[in-house]
């Protein structure tokens, strides 16, 4: 029988993962993955202490050993330098798809291994399929509203050999009346929102402590000043709210197209099917993973542009110089920004994603992780 370590967020879902895997006669062992500590807490607000608590007290009901992994060098250098730095660069960067390979599927999975566990389990609602063929792969969460199959389009065939998405199965309603039947500590706790180790700290004020202010001219399409921003580092493709600059004309609003980095003059115009640089027909995708196959040879026919979103279909994939790849969607997308993680499916399953670059943006540069 498998040893498995459960990522234990303090929240709901995770508990009840242990719950489930506990009730197969696994031997498991409950497990809060530290990432944030005072050094870094400039705002004293890092939820750490009372996730520990949930999560300690959850696995003492459940009966079952409980520790926590310290892993905050790695975090801080895998996923806060790397959010900082894509907001240095221009990008939206994506921390929880990062999170989940370089951490718990990527730090903590070797945490476990070393330590006589074979696998290691998350509260992702997701499934872990494993076919015939024997070769698992990664599919759909039954309950398509919390499906969070995206965010783990990153990862790679080796980390899923030892991974379990227990909730995967249930819908979310399931999982609230499980907690509740064997009444856990934290059966009515909300669901965490935002970055982890944020709390409830605004992902802008977080970014003035590593990134200083440098105003600059809003302008529109044409050039023409509208006003000033505070910094480009502020603002993301298709932001609407907290521009700062009123609409001229009734009914119309303004919103993000472009951040020139070499003028530091952030481009709005305003929010029309036709607008220049909001809508692409295409992107480039580096820095890509496999979950499963290669899919350059047979290119997936769907993919989602961001989490929530529905899946889309392709029209075609054309093999660029490099490992680099074109994909062109069968219909324009709104907003999509650099930097972001575009998934590929088959269906339900997950094959995997890569990083996208928009074409047709009014202006263009690149970035790699």
């Amino acid at each position: 029988m498998a040893r498995i370590l459960v990522g234990m967020s303090g929240g709901v879902d995770s508990s009840i993962a242990a719950l489930l895997l506990k009730k197969q006669g696994y031997d498991i062992t409950g497990a809060y993955i530290k990432t944030w500590s005072n050094e870094y807490d400039v705002f004293g607000d890092c939820p750490s202490a009372e996730d520990i608590e949930y999560a300690s007290a959850t696995c003492k009901k459940l009966g079952i050993g409980f520790e926590v992994v310290n892993l905050i060098d790695t975090y801080h250098e895998k996923i806060v330098q790397y959010l900082v730095d894509g907001y240095r660069r221009g990008i939206t960067p994506n921390p929880d798809i990062m999170c989940n390979r370089e951490i718990k599927f990527g730090a903590f999975l070797d945490f476990a291994l070393q330590n006589g566990f074979s696998e290691v389990a998350t509260g992702h609602y997701c499934r872990l399929v494993e076919p015939n063929t024997g070769t698992r792969y990664i599919a759909e969460g039954l309950d398509k509203n919390k499906d969070q199959s995206y965010f783990l389009a990153l990862t790679h065939p080796d980390q899923l050999k030892h991974a379990r998405f227990p909730v995967g199965e249930l819908e979310k309603s399931e999982v609230r009346a499980l907690a509740r039947e064997h009444d856990l500590p934290n059966a009515n706790r909300k669901d965490s929102q935002g970055i982890c180790f944020l709390g409830k700290v605004k992902i802008n004020d977080f970014l003035k402590t590593y990134i200083p202010d440098r105003p600059g001219l809003i302008v529109n399409s044409s050039g023409k000043p509208l006003g000033e921003h505070k910094g480009l580092h502020r603002y993301t493709i298709g932001q609407r709210k907290g521009i700062g600059i009123p609409s001229n004309q009734d009914f119309k609003a303004y919103v993000v197209v472009a951040k020139d980095l070499e003028t530091n003059q952030l481009i709005v115009a305003f929010d029309d099917s036709d607008t220049p640089g909001l809508y692409c027909k295409s992107v480039v995708v580096h820095s890509h993973s496999f979950c499963t196959r290669p899919f350059i040879e047979d290119p997936p026919r769907e993919c989602r542009v961001r989490y929530r979103d529905p899946r889309i279909p392709i029209e075609r994939v054309e093999r660029l110089e490099g490992d680099s790849f074109r994909v062109v969607f069968e219909t324009p997308q709104r907003a999509l920004a650099q930097g972001q993680v575009l998934a590929f499916y088959e269906e339900e399953r997950l094959l995997g994603g890569g990083v996208m670059i928009p074409e047709g943006s009014l202006v263009g540069s690149s970035y790699s992780i």
